[in-house]
């Protein structure tokens, strides 16, 4: 028999109203709703979800609940992996599957949170709030709902311009492993221009990591280095068995052009087989296994580090911007179309690529210094406040890196180690002035070669003492450059300056101050021998 008593839904409400204006805010005082309203916009900030349980419809607070809690355990989820295997979690991350999937998802959190908050302000009622009060309510609302939803919608933008450039950057090839506990990246810089078949690697530098600690050496490889050797594995030992020797035009930088123009029958299924080869004979050459390539043109290089927020380094000497050739036979520029002066500099990428680009008035093995110098600024400068602070504009500007046959699958092994070697000296060695005379690239000594590398990457700090002193002035025991030399080496040179220990060149011999006019005035009468003696130091470089 029912109850005649039994109070009506709507009486049901009326009576509950007074007790819990959250949820009942009909008839409550003007101070309890304006606390009202404020307070489910917190909860929705805070817990997206709750606002719905306690004032509105519980049925989709629930859900929102369940995935909230869902994206919390994902997130510490994430945490633990950050903590414990970095890389594991840059792989996820940097896969193309889970990263779209996580894209996909983003977005979707970030309109169901979005959607939330235009359910909260339904919830609120803005009519029943004071006139005064709304503006502030609806404002603190808007802003709540960027900070949430508009936080989350523009990270799965950053994600998929992330995804991109990997996509467009990197491959899905074999994953590598270390040779000998190290890492071996050739790093190549392409010039590749309308008039020319393939890129031509105007600059080649292999970067060592060891795969345990992140200790680094910058090894460069001059472009005019004859007569190559390519490594036992290389398909092209076929046709060259003794090394790239075929006179003067056989340098190393020509090898991917004539392989990619003759012998990419040599390479089936290879993407790129002048990059390929080249990576096979500075193999060989340096006698170590050099596991992977990036080739970036200069287009690329000069973008990358504007993204950056361009680079800080110490330069030693002035560098010309050269201006158009005017003597193709004997390689003279006309009149240079700027300077970059000696001492603190910050480089943007035009400038940046003309530092590490020019060689006139200096030999090439400035050039390779500088390049180096280069390279170290952007590794010490590329750090995570920069990436994150620049990340749409650094991934952009990465899809210009040409190609790579680097994994995707392996990018987050090789940023974990990466940041073991952030803050570390980075050791170099040059095959070439000022570790070996410049005659040395021309008829080059394999077995030194061989012994030099090994010695700086057994021991970086060591070889940095000993490798690069001249022979007979080592204490001690007889050094890697002293037993080299015994065996009939062509000495090294003086050991180069140390990142810190050099004046820069900003005065004449007779102190006066050193000036771009001064240089081009030197430049329109002739005497290129002065300038040469003024920027002889433009070699040495150091990042800050």
């Amino acid at each position: 028999m029912s109850n005649s008593y039994a109070p009506t839904h709507r009486q049901e409400q009326s009576l509950v109203a007074p007790g819990d204006p959250v949820r009942y805010p009909s008839g409550a005082p003007a101070p309890v709703l304006t606390k009202r309203a404020f307070m489910l916009v917190l909860m929705t900030l805070l817990v997206p979800g709750s606002a719905q349980v306690v004032a509105g419809n519980r049925r989709l607070g629930r859900a929102a609940l369940r995935v909230t809690g869902t994206v919390w355990a994902l997130a510490l989820l994430a945490m633990l992996l950050l903590v414990v295997s970095r890389s594991t979690l840059i792989n996820i991350l940097a896969g193309q599957i889970p990263s779209l999937i996580l894209v996909l998802g983003l977005a979707l959190l970030a309109l169901g949170w979005a959607g939330l908050f235009l359910n909260t302000l339904r919830l609120i009622r803005p009519g029943t709030l004071a006139p005064r009060v709304r503006p502030a309510v609806v404002l603190a609302l808007v802003l709540a709902m960027i900070l949430s939803s508009g936080s989350l919608g523009y990270a799965a933008y950053l994600l998929n311009v992330g995804r991109g450039a990997i996509g467009s950057i990197f491959g899905s090839g074999p994953t590598l492993e270390p040779s000998d506990g190290r890492y071996n990246f050739l790093m190549m810089g392409g010039d590749a221009g309308a008039d020319r078949t393939g890129r031509r690697p105007d600059s080649l530098s292999v970067i060592s990591v060891d795969a345990k600690t992140g200790s680094t050496a910058i090894i460069s490889v001059p472009r005019n280095l004859q007569n190559a050797q390519f490594s036992a594995e290389s398909p092209m030992r076929q046709v060259y068995p003794d090394g790239y020797n075929c006179g003067d035009e056989c340098l190393i930088n020509a090898i991917n052009t004539e392989v990619t123009n003759e012998h990419k029958d040599l390479y089936p299924g290879v993407a790129d087989p002048g990059a390929q080869a080249t990576l096979e004979a500075v193999s060989g050459t340096l006698g170590i296994k050099v596991q992977a390539y990036v080739l970036v043109d200069m287009d690329g290089f000069s973008k990358l580090i504007d993204a950056m927020g361009g680079i800080r380094i110490k330069a030693g000497g002035w560098v010309p911007i050269s201006g158009p050739m005017v003597d193709e036979a004997n390689g003279i520029h006309g009149m240079p179309d700027g300077w970059i002066p000696a001492g603190d500099q910050t480089l943007d990428g035009f400038h940046a690529l003309w530092y590490g680009r020019s060689r006139e008035f200096v030999d090439d093995y400035a050039r390779i210094q500088r390049q180096q110098c280069v390279q170290q600024a952007m590794l010490k400068q590329l750090d995570p406040a920069t990436l994150l602070a620049k990340f749409e504009d650094i991934a952009k500007a990465g899809t210009k890196v040409v190609e790579s046959n680097i994994s995707a699958g392996q990018l987050g092994s090789f940023v974990d180690l990466a940041m073991k070697a952030k803050g570390k000296n980075v050791n170099r060695l040059t095959i070439g002035p000022p570790d070996f005379n410049a005659a040395f690239s021309t008829s080059p000594d394999f077995d030194i070669i061989h012994a030099k590398v090994a010695a700086l990457l057994a021991n970086p700090s060591a070889a940095a003492d000993d490798t690069f002193r001249q022979p007979g002035t080592a204490a001690g025991p007889i050094s890697a450059a002293g037993a080299i030399s015994a065996a009939g080496a062509p000495a090294a040179q003086a050991s180069p300056p140390s990142p810190s220990d050099f004046t820069p060149v900003t005065t004449t011999p007779e102190g006066e101050p050193i000036t771009e006019e001064m240089l081009n005035q030197f430049k329109r009468n002739g005497d290129e021998q002065s300038i040469r003696d003024l920027v002889a130091t433009n070699g040495q470089c150091a990042p800050l």
